[in-house]
């Protein structure tokens, strides 16, 4: 089975951080992705969702030093759900990406990969599949 979702889009905000009592960073972004399309009637029309996406640890660490609202990002990591009672007592349900690994493609920030090593320029595109590896 997979679980593994790939994002490129825009920030809709600086990250918002928090620390845990245990010391343990958390970063929540607020990531754009727009699609373009022609409707019935020929006219261009766009869409954007939005996605919630939450970064720990050292993603986190970096998330705060190299990210700003309006950044361009490549994310990837999995999608969870998560069932939660709000200061009211209602149930509440809410869909995240927990991110693996994000790389900043704005040429603003450094880029770095999971573990902390120099990924290269940010401004080289992620790595894709050649065309004959693609699954269609």
């Amino acid at each position: 089975m997979i679980n593994r979702v790939t994002l490129v889009g825009h920030l809709g905000a600086d990250p918002e951080i928090r620390t845990l009592a245990n010391g343990t960073m958390v970063a929540r972004l607020r990531l754009a992705t727009t699609e373009s399309y022609k409707d019935r009637a020929g006219q261009w029309q766009e869409e954007t969702q939005w996605h919630d996406v939450v970064l720990w640890r050292h993603l986190a660490e970096r998330a705060q030093k190299q990210c700003r609202k309006g950044s361009l990002v490549f994310l990837e990591g999995k999608l969870t759900h998560r069932k939660w009672e709000d200061k009211d007592g209602n149930l509440r349900r809410s869909t995240e990406v927990v991110g693996a690994m994000f790389r900043t493609l704005d040429g603003k920030r450094d880029s770095y990969d999971t573990d902390g090593n120099d990924a290269g320029s940010v401004n080289e595109p992620p790595p894709m599949a050649a065309e004959e590896d693609l699954p269609f």
